[in-house]
């Protein structure tokens, strides 16, 4: 009997091909580029992580289809370049999960997952600068830099961390958390000194964003996923403010009908609700 697993990824890999037959598959389809379908995947990613933090398993068996449906497309596309196949990009991962996991499938041990995570780091590390090596083997070449391989696409506040985790894995890092709140008080002054001086909106810019990358360390430090962090305050933003909506509406007003200061009394109400079991 067929692994319904195995037939229903066949089954996908076929529609994809028909989709992007040339004679007669889906135009939009057979329009698509990498660069075209990117942004898709990108947002099918973070449908998926909405769904996951929201506790809803039949929108997450959903989104998860529809980020497998992007990997496939994207391979469906190299393979009609002739680069790779979806058996080659699950072959390479599947590969790469043996490589990293040593205490599983092979004689290593790890004592717990932190060991893990600094294991799963150091065989990553030793990828990177197997990869570079092929890439330039010449003698005097440029080795592989401590923060190559962190990804330009990533969310910014994302990418900041990881930034920071390989700077700290050779040194590069504060002690304790003391001087990352010194560091932010420092970035907070010279973004105020340079509003106070009527700075060019492009220096404002630098320094509220070395002020954004403090806290991407503060969080770090704080062993906090700033991302989550920010969605849960954006979560409780639109939470309070449709309190405030609905406030309003009651009696008989809209937003823009109202007075910052009757917004503002709303809103502490609308916190003071959320206190009550």
């Amino acid at each position: 009997m067929s692994d319904p697993s195995v037939v229903e990824i066949r089954r996908l890999l076929d529609i994809m091909t028909r989709l992007r037959a040339p004679a007669d598959g889906c135009p939009w389809d057979r329009e698509q580029t990498f660069a075209s379908i990117a942004p898709y995947t990108i947002e099918e990613a973070y449908e998926v992580a909405e769904a996951a933090a929201q506790g809803d398993m039949a929108a997450l068996k959903e989104e998860l289809g529809d980020l497998l449906f992007q990997v496939v497309f994207h391979a469906q596309m190299a393979e009609e370049a002739a680069e790779f196949s979806f058996a080659e990009v699950a072959g390479a991962v599947a590969d790469k999960m043996v490589r990293r996991h040593p205490h599983v499938f092979a004689a290593g041990r790890i004592a717990d997952a932190q060991a893990q995570t600094r294991a799963w780091e150091d065989h990553k590390a030793a990828e990177r600068a197997a990869k570079a090596a092929k890439i330039d083997p010449l003698p005097g070449a440029a080795k592989a830099g401590v923060l190559d391989g962190v990804s330009l696409a990533l969310p910014a506040l994302m990418r900041a961390v990881k930034l920071q985790n390989r700077a700290a894995r050779v040194g590069f890092d504060w002690p304790d958390i003391a001087p990352v709140f010194a560091k932010l008080d420092e970035e907070l002054a010279e973004l105020r000194a340079e509003m106070a001086d009527g700075a060019a909106p492009a220096r404002l810019e630098e320094e509220l964003g070395d002020v954004l990358f403090v806290v991407a360390n503060l969080a770090r430090h704080l062993k906090i996923d700033p991302e989550q962090a920010l969605r849960l305050a954006n979560g409780k933003f639109t939470r309070r403010f449709k309190w405030i909506e609905e406030a309003l509406a009651a009696m008989g007003k809209a937003p823009e009908q109202s007075t910052l200061t009757e917004m503002d009394r709303l809103w502490d109400r609308a916190k003071e609700q959320e206190k009550i079991p």
